[in-house]
């Protein structure tokens, strides 16, 4: 077990992660704290490239037995570095895990074998808040969506702030990018072939059918637009219909994630409606 007390070379490679999604991306690591995002980590077999621990205070049971029943390597750090890590406005973290970055493939949405629920999955183009986009993998978790494909010069979803919207449930759902439209068009268009109609069903507030009178029982990939500016038009002309969500009050529009949010619920409504 290694000890680390100063900011050395390793304790800097591990602050990059942080803030820097070039180096994230170099060293396919990202950084995880708190209970839940951890555990679900272990739980779903990501890769753990180490756990780091305050050694200057009693442990929890929970931090122990974690410790305990991982083979990851370990490190002690004062806890002065290890809050350095941690998010500032939050209590200084007692673990903190160093996490692989699963490749970016489509392939891992697995539609083809989604036989007992059909695929349903959601695209966000070019998303700018890490926290709309951990929020949004937590909504497709709760949701029963098959998996997140973030599209185009996007947030990061290994960035901390996504991570913690998360809550943990982007190791439970596969959430993949891609460089833009036209690869994942590549994508659906081989899965249409393989023999599973996804329909590409696009939001607008005005889209032709209200949410809750479109068929979300078939197999779907809903395309969510950028917060300002919606979908890019190679999105939009690819999509086969476009659905809205009926609103009222002094509000205009609601935010992607809330969007999102109503959307797989009504998808999960008519589902759950299909099977009684």
């Amino acid at each position: 077990m290694e000890q680390i007390t100063a900011r050395n070379a390793r304790f800097q490679q591990w602050e990059a992660l942080l803030g820097n999604r070039v180096k994230r991306h170099r060293a396919g690591e990202f950084l995880v704290q708190g209970v839940r995002p951890i555990s679900l980590a272990l739980e779903y077999r990501w890769p753990v490239h180490a756990l780091v621990f305050d050694r200057d205070r009693p442990l929890s049971r929970w931090a122990a037995d974690t410790l305990r029943g991982s083979r990851a390597p370990q490190f002690a750090m004062s806890a002065e570095l290890i809050a350095e890590l941690g998010e500032k406005d939050s209590t200084p973290p007692e673990l903190l895990a160093v996490v692989g970055v699963p490749p970016d493939s489509l392939d891992r949405l697995s539609p083809r074998s989604s036989a007992e629920s059909p695929f349903l999955g959601l695209v966000f183009d070019r998303p700018t808040s890490p926290g709309n986009l951990g929020s949004i993998i937590r909504s497709a978790d709760a949701f029963g969506a098959h998996g997140v494909i973030v599209s185009g010069h996007a947030a990061d979803p290994y960035d901390p702030k996504a991570v913690r919207a998360s809550t943990g449930s982007l190791f439970a759902l596969p959430t993949v990018r891609a460089p833009g439209h036209a690869h994942v068009l590549d994508w659906l268009s081989a899965e249409r072939e393989a023999g599973v109609p996804i329909q590409l069903v696009g939001t607008d507030e005005d889209g032709e059918a209200d949410v809750s009178e479109f068929d979300l029982t078939r197999p779907t990939l809903l395309a969510i637009g950028n917060e300002t500016s919606g979908l890019s038009q190679g999105w939009r002309d690819a999509c086969d219909a476009f659905v809205r969500i009926p609103i009222g009050g002094a509000a205009s529009s609601l935010n992607a994630a809330n969007a999102a949010s109503v959307i797989l619920y009504e998808a999960a409504r008519q589902r759950r409606a299909a099977k009684l």
